[in-house]
């Protein structure tokens, strides 16, 4: 359903002023309507709202087709368009009747994403198909959250026993709303298409709802959005960040060695277009994962002292935001010098009015996170920033998820027993890893891979991705002479799977490692997350 804008041809007509009068006049009223075939359509009114609206189009320049049916790609369009949703470029899709040159491609891709929409079978979207009343029912009741309401039990139809188990809920849910209503002998006709004008109609009733319209233009909710530097010059580093819906810079410019010393990278120009384009500059502060140097430094109070002062005055001297502490690689026995440290640095940055941020790793219990004391931390440090990735790593003995959905899930819940939710930020990852096996399925080798290099293999190897509900990521695999390769994808529809669970835990942002290591259709997804994830259609509001 591409969309047609047409043009309008005032014709002047002189010399007629008393003859056929009527007959003109009805004509020129018929001319100010978008399309020629709407005027004795029961929907025409709304047709007419939403058309200037832009949500919905015709069939052609002058054509609406009312009661034509409405095929699947276009309801889900005009579904987006109401939520105002943009559509995705996303290259990773398991549907393989939806072309990446079809105009729909977009709006399914936004849809799939967020769970709005999904197959009529793991692989097939059927887009040309017509919408029966039932799949609409679903559809919208997705789309407003109305999936659980207390109207989901309300609803008698003549012909109840033909709506679908799977559709029995949504159709109870939008007809109590009072969203979709049954013909004049009291059947829903579940099987039946909606035509144009009955969709119309539907999405009319929505708008008509003043929370919901309200709902859909209201401001997003503030969070912090962090984008770390790395490998990138200030100008890459820029260029991306525009594009993107990042708030908070943390350039990678101090590191601090064992007698206190900080090291001083700072791109002074970063700062002033910082503050020039309204963002935040929380400068990263790391250790080099060096963890005897660490160690000289946390265990001396002289060492620490040196560096704390060094730090403050770095963002005394460039007016810094903040800073974003990542000590990596830090001895367990540094565990109570390292919270001293923070300590220190949390006093002098607060008197300062800067922000103070510590990058953990998720608590697994092992040595590499023994030097956390979570709790300690999280009262003295603004932000706790949660790393949720390396869920299998490099030294990995089996192939897994960077970031699976449950490995991040119960970071959080461990995190925000000792931490407030308000001061936690998920980091999400921008890299992924391309793993090699042997034929026991043990891992031979494994490469970093940035999220356009994953998207670049598989486009070369013609990867069918499946998608994998319970881990929250599509999972693809190819061979490459006699090994078998395996990806566990980092795309849109994962990384608003751990957004939802942001929205869901009260967090107080996100982070990604690192700007430059996205493709370019990530941050779409992003913006729609950001969107639809704190729609409210509570109708109790």
């Amino acid at each position: 359903m591409k969309l047609i804008v047409r043009k309008i041809v005032t014709v002047a007509i002189a010399g007629c002023l008393a003859v056929n009068m009527l007959p003109q006049a009805v004509s020129a009223a018929a001319k100010t309507l978008p399309f020629d075939d709407i005027s004795t359509s029961y929907a025409r009114d709304e047709i007419i709202d939403l058309y200037n609206k832009k949500i919905i189009t015709g069939t052609s320049a002058t054509s609406f087709s009312p009661k034509k049916s409405i095929t699947r790609a276009e309801f889900i369009t005009v579904l987006d368009r109401l939520l105002k949703l943009e559509p995705v470029t996303s290259p990773v899709s398991p549907y393989t009747d939806v072309a990446k040159s079809a105009w729909y491609y977009g709006w399914i891709q936004a849809a799939v994403q967020l769970e709005l929409a999904s197959g009529t079978s793991a692989t097939a979207f059927a887009p040309t198909k017509p919408v029966t009343r039932q799949e609409a029912a679903v559809m919208i009741a997705r789309g407003l959250k109305q999936t659980e309401t207390e109207a989901a039990s309300s609803s008698s139809y003549k012909d109840q026993d033909q709506i679908a188990g799977w559709a029995s809920e949504a159709v109870a849910s939008v007809s109590g709303l009072g969203l979709m209503k049954g013909d004049e002998t009291g059947s829903f006709r579940p099987s039946n298409p909606i035509t144009r004008q009955e969709t119309a109609v539907l999405l009319a009733r929505v708008l008509k709802q003043a929370s919901w319209a309200s709902e859909l233009e209201t401001k997003l909710d503030e969070r912090i959005v962090l984008g770390w530097q790395y490998g990138q010059t200030t100008a890459q580093y820029q260029s991306n960040i525009l594009k993107s819906n990042v708030n908070t810079l943390s350039p990678r410019w101090y590191f601090v060695g064992s007698t206190g010393a900080v090291s001083d990278g700072t791109d002074a120009a970063l700062v002033t277009w910082a503050k020039k384009n309204a963002k935040k500059v929380w400068a990263m502060v790391g250790n080099r994962s060096d963890q005897e140097a660490t160690h000289q430094l946390l265990s001396s109070a002289s060492a620490r002292t040196k560096a704390v002062d060094a730090l403050a005055a770095l963002v005394i001297k460039y007016g810094l935001d903040g800073l974003n502490i990542d000590f990596e690689n830090v001895a367990p026995a540094d565990r109570a010098y390292f919270t001293t440290f923070v300590t220190q640095l949390a006093v002098k940055l607060h008197a300062l009015g800067a922000v103070l941020s510590v990058d953990v790793s998720p608590d697994l219990g092992t040595d590499w996170t023994e030097a956390f004391d979570y709790a300690a931390l999280g009262k003295q440090a603004d932000y706790i920033v949660l790393m949720g990735y390396d869920e299998h790593y490099g030294g990995s003995v089996y192939p897994g998820p960077n970031a699976s959905l449950p490995y991040d899930r119960s970071a959080i819940k461990t995190l925000t027993k000792v931490v407030s939710s308000k001061k936690v930020i998920l980091a999400f990852p921008f890299y992924n890893r391309d793993w090699s096996l042997n034929s026991n399925g043990t891992v031979a080798s494994s490469a970093y891979v940035s999220l356009t290099e994953q998207n670049q293999l598989l486009s070369s190897y013609a990867m069918k991705p499946v998608w994998n509900s319970t881990l929250g990521q599509y999972v693809a695999s190819y061979t490459k002479g006699s090994i078998k390769h395996t990806i566990w994808i980092e795309d849109g529809r994962s990384l608003i799977a751990k957004y939802r669970l942001v929205v869901q835990n009260g967090l107080a942002g996100v982070a990604y490692w690192h700007i430059g290591g996205e493709s370019s259709d990530i941050w779409a997804s992003l913006r729609n997350a950001e969107k639809y994830e704190d729609y409210n259609f509570d109708s109790s509001n």
